[in-house]
């Protein structure tokens, strides 16, 4: 039985959503579907401090709650390199945690395939993009002192334990959670708690997940955009409005009263296509396996049967002249007659070729099919 990436961090996720998301903090002990070693065990981590080859800008390491210098843990590129960026020198960065600094593994998202699917999964849950560091604290040290995060954190330990205190938003003195994370637990901490958290006598490793939510600012924000597109609000300002306080006041309140007539105007269709332009397709799509994928293309016929790709959002919407589908990364344009055919696929997590043949003819059906593997959209089942 296949547990949600939401499931997993927070056991009741309709408990969680109506209690906890964004108004307080909680603990989830460790629990009998598993820890998150198939995530990143502390194996795994070591492998990508030691062989990964890293450059500076994808390591930090922190002491004492001060980030080093790269200079401390980075050599400098090979003389023949093209790059210019330093590389981290994992025999510098094992004598700096030897030293009591935390080593920290930034945006693990975009390059370790477990994570990059548990993200994934965790953000088609909650609607919101991610970022996945990975923190690695000697025993007896504090990478952070008392804190507060711009956004809401999911705390996964991978490995040891960690001594974590959290606070209320409102009174920094009040201590709502005070536990040691032991390997397999969660803990989720809203936007702007205080919190710290220190090792034992064991080293700990914990992924953070960084919820980087999404707020009624990006929709004002596109509303401005829109309205920066109409020759209305194009027009110079008089350098002597400008320059008197009183003139200045009119003009002010002439341009607030013609923005509220346009406003009462707006298409918020069009709008609604642009916020979801603006928070949906804003994401590295999954490709993996996708040369396998372009290989078969060509086989492709109407008993071909394809599947959805794990992570792959398909947002539909229609105008009179076109279907714009809107993928991770990009935006598909469409004639109208794929208007069905293609709201069929993004209902379903699997399709036959030949089930699109009562909404398409069958050869625009192998063409739409075949343009959606190569797009990424779905894939060709070969495993029956």
């Amino acid at each position: 039985m296949h547990v949600s990436a939401l499931e997993r961090c927070v056991g009741d996720v309709e408990a969680f959503l109506n209690q906890h998301w964004a108004r307080g903090p909680l603990l989830r002990a460790r629990h009998n579907d598993g820890t998150f070693d198939d995530l990143a065990s502390l194996d795994d981590l070591d492998r990508m401090v030691s062989s990964l080859g890293l450059r500076a800008s994808s390591l930090r390491m922190v002491k004492d709650g001060q980030t080093l210098p790269p200079s401390s843990y980075a050599s400098p590129p090979p003389a023949r390199s093209r790059g210019t960026e330093q590389i981290v020198n994992p025999a510098f960065v094992y004598n700096r945690y030897s030293e009591g600094a935390t080593i920290v593994l930034e945006s693990l998202h975009r390059y370790w395939a477990p994570i990059t699917d548990f993200s994934r999964d965790l953000e088609m849950s909650l609607g919101h993009r991610l970022q996945v560091n990975a923190y690695i604290t000697p025993p007896g040290s504090q990478g952070f002192d008392v804190h507060r995060d711009d956004h809401d954190v999911f705390v996964l330990q991978v490995s040891g334990g960690k001594h974590w205190i959290v606070y209320a938003d409102d009174d920094d003195e009040k201590v709502l959670i005070d536990t040691v994370l032991e390997r397999g637990a969660a803990l989720y901490i809203p936007k702007g708690f205080p919190h710290a958290a220190t090792t034992g006598e064991q080293a700990s490793a914990h992924l953070t997940v960084g919820i980087l939510t999404h707020d009624s600012s990006d929709v004002i924000a596109e509303i401005a955009k829109l309205a920066s597109e109409e020759p209305a609000f194009a027009a110079r300002l008089d350098a002597k409005d400008v320059a008197d306080p009183e003139s200045l006041r009119t003009m002010v309140g002439r341009h607030v009263e013609e923005f509220r007539t346009w406003l009462d105007k707006i298409d918020t269709d069009e709008l609604a296509e642009r916020v979801a332009r603006r928070l949906l397709s804003t994401t590295q799509p999954i490709l993996r396996g996708q040369l396998a994928q372009l290989d078969l293309i060509s086989s492709i016929d109407e008993a071909t049967t394809l599947r959805r790709r794990r992570g792959q959002n398909c947002t539909i919407f229609r105008t009179e002249r076109a279907v714009r589908v809107l993928l991770a990364d990009r935006e598909l344009e469409m004639p109208p007659i794929a208007a069905q055919a293609m709201e069929f696929i993004a209902d379903r997590d699997r399709i036959r070729v030949n089930e699109l043949h009562p909404l398409l003819d069958p050869e625009s059906a192998l063409v739409l099919a075949r343009r959606l593997v190569r797009e990424g959209l779905l894939e060709v089942v070969v495993d029956g």
